[in-house]
């Protein structure tokens, strides 16, 4: 049986990093490590091939070659997993389809011939023994959450790294909290669950010995959803791990109480972490209560920032526009808060519902969901109408999109970054596209770009006053080169 394991393109969007890869030779930002965990519990004498559509064609060869199509995907890779289920079943291939895009529309994708749905771990094996028994179903879904403990390790030989920015792992799933505009808990529950170190590190050990050395994405919805089990297992054993070895940075995915945790900011870094995200949403209470973000609540929130930072990780943020809530002066406090932050990386999106959340649920009460989720909370658009009119709210998303991602206003971020941040302990090894990209960035930004006098006085500043972080300095001039491009094509 030949199984020909198929991930859509993405459009460009704000975390695609499209306009940024090219100044490091590089495809994409991630492999589909979905795809990559269900080719390993497919069974083992069954050949596999996969292939990326943010890296390579799907050509008719190769679907010539498939027996089965396994395809997984986000909301955002709606467009493209349709084109893709539409020249399978022109060359009558049996389509099997799963991940975030499917569970949340299942209806919508009447071509394809088995939606496994949920976790793989859990629905996958029931579909393989009906189809080696002549009798699958249409839909396969759990009822409950998988033991991530009998997770497989992701088939990495099937990726192609060398075109990857960066890898990912998965330590954990699921969500403590319960935020009213967030899936993850939908998805995977509010109880984390864990892998053992033990898997962790075989997964690294995958990874390190097919020869990567650079960043590792570590995809937990909240990788501090037990904190206890971070200190005492995981981040020792990451440390130990570490040891003797080189390169391989991770960042990962947080809540904002992390900066309540001085143990665990130490154990982070020491462990090979130089940066998180972290939903910040809002600077106003009013709004936070609202969506049920509790974790933010009676906080100073510049304060939390600047604890992390100071710790040795970067912050890079998401924010929310669009709360019943908001109110015409959210737009500058939001932009006030975001150049007082030092948080570079700002992604700034509308409100939207995605479904089987319960602000889905109660804006559909309301009868205020207006189309399709479209996954990307950046590109301007959303699927429901706000409170304070649609025009207003685009207006005002508009202006901070144009403040926080204008030259000044961009490098003004780094430099506040670059003062408190602490130098990492660890940092990536330079290959021969990262040198290369210290001279593509000098000319296409420092020569060609609109941006060449603030890009030559921040690496000027840098050199003088944070020496060792000039290679950070770079990386994040190159990313604003990025979102001033994404803010071009949607939003301006």
């Amino acid at each position: 049986m030949n199984i020909l394991l198929i991930y859509p393109k993405f459009p460009d969007t704000f975390w695609s990093f499209t306009y940024a890869l090219s100044f490091i030779g590089k495809k994409a930002a991630f492999p589909p490590l979905g795809l990559l965990t269900v080719a390993a519990l497919l069974p083992e004498e069954w050949s596999k091939r996969l292939v990326d559509l943010n890296i390579d064609h799907l050509t008719d060869q190769d679907l010539g070659w498939a027996d089965m199509a396994f395809i997984g995907g986000m909301a955002l890779q709606r467009e493209s997993a349709q084109q893709i289920i539409v020249r399978c079943k022109a060359k009558n291939i049996r389509v099997v389809a799963g991940g975030p895009l499917f569970i949340s529309d299942p209806d919508a994708f009447g071509d394809v011939d088995h939606l496994v749905l949920d976790e793989a771990e859990l629905t996958l094996p029931e579909f393989l023994m009906d189809f080696q028994n002549g009798q699958p179903k249409k839909i396969y879904r759990a009822s409950g959450f998988c033991d991530l403990s009998a997770s497989p390790t992701p088939m990495w030989d099937l990726a192609k790294m060398k075109r990857y920015a960066s890898m990912n792992i998965q330590f954990s799933r699921g969500c403590p909290y319960n935020c009213e505009f967030c899936n993850v808990t939908t998805l995977f529950g509010h109880r984390p669950r864990l892998k053992t170190p033990e898997q962790i590190i075989v997964e690294l050990d995958r990874i390190y010995s097919a020869g990567w050395r650079n960043n590792i994405f570590f995809v937990d919805d909240n990788f501090i959803g037990n904190k206890d089990y971070l200190k005492t297992h995981l981040l020792p054993a990451l440390i130990e791990w570490r040891s003797d070895k080189r390169g391989c940075v991770f960042f990962t995915e947080a809540s904002i109480n992390l900066a309540d945790d001085p143990e665990l900011l130490e154990l982070m870094v020491s462990a090979g972490f130089d940066s998180v995200f972290i939903g910040i949403e809002s600077p106003d209470e009013v709004s936070l209560n609202e969506c049920h973000k509790t974790q933010n609540k009676n906080r100073d929130l510049l304060e939390s920032v600047s604890i992390i930072q100071r710790s040795g990780l970067r912050v890079m943020g998401g924010f929310i526009v669009g709360f019943d809530n908001d109110k015409p002066s959210i737009f500058q406090r939001q932009i006030d808060f975001i150049q007082k932050s030092g948080i570079v990386t700002a992604m700034v999106g509308l409100l939207q519902a995605p479904p089987g959340t319960r602000l889905f649920d109660r804006l559909q009460r309301e009868s205020r969901i207006i189309k399709t989720f479209s996954g990307d909370n950046v590109d301007g658009t959303t699927n429901i109408i706000p409170r304070m009119g649609i025009n207003s709210l685009l207006s005002g998303y508009k202006t901070i999109m144009t403040q926080i991602y204008s030259p000044k206003n961009y490098y003004r971020r780094i430099r506040t970054l670059l003062k408190e941040l602490r130098t990492p302990q660890v940092n990536e090894p330079i290959d021969i596209q990262r040198f290369l990209s210290i001279f593509r960035s000098a000319v296409r930004l420092g020569i060609l770009g609109k941006e060449r006098f603030h890009y030559w006085q921040l690496i000027l500043w840098t050199l003088i006053c944070r020496p060792k972080l000039i290679s950070l300095a770079i990386t994040l001039s190159i990313q604003g080169y990025h979102y001033r491009r994404i803010c071009e094509l949607y939003i301006y």
